[in-house]
């Protein structure tokens, strides 16, 4: 296969790329993504940011499992946090509200377990796009079906996720004030 799937493809692709699950290791601890630079600002002054710019990606969501699609997600979390990562926490009650099931797990700890700091979305458990970055903009995710490169992938997302924390369980527990 490989085939690349351009940074402003990738909620189409969620639209009719995949049947069933789509699961993905965030790893990075900054993105550059152009519609949240507004809304990064507000909170970094301490303003509610709101979800502008956001209901296409919540619309897809809610689209998807109201299907059915379980779409799941682990995030590496550092010790403190950037300002980043408590801008992704504040805002993941939406997206879990819209049906994504996103889990949490420090760094240092997955680092432990021997899982890698990319970024990878599995699709079906059948393909991995891997994303590419110039810096923190995203250039799009690269496509593998590569029978040994996705189980590789499967087999990080079953370690990732046995040991992640739910995100409802994970504002309870995080140190840092988000």
């Amino acid at each position: 296969m490989p085939q690349f799937v351009e940074a402003n493809e990738i909620t189409e692709f969620f639209r009719t790329g995949f049947q069933h699950t789509a699961w993905r290791l965030e790893a990075r601890r900054v993105y550059q993504v152009d519609y949240e630079s507004p809304r990064f600002q507000a909170f970094l002054r301490g303003e509610d940011p709101g979800t502008a710019g956001r209901e296409g990606w919540l619309g897809t969501i809610r689209s998807l499992t109201g299907r059915g699609v379980r779409v799941e997600r682990v995030r590496m979390f550092d010790d403190p946090p950037t300002d980043y990562q408590r801008f992704l926490l504040w805002g993941t009650g939406d997206t879990v509200a819209a049906g994504e099931d996103i889990r949490y797990l420090m760094r240092s700890e997955a680092l432990g377990y021997g899982l890698p700091e990319r970024d990878f979305w599995l699709f079906d458990s059948q393909v991995l796009g891997e994303f590419r970055y110039d810096g923190d903009q995203s250039l799009g995710m690269e496509l593998f079906d590569d029978p040994s490169v996705v189980l590789a992938g499967c087999q990080l997302r079953d370690l990732a996720w046995h040991y992640a924390v739910p995100y409802a369980d994970f504002t309870q527990r995080v140190r840092s004030k988000v």
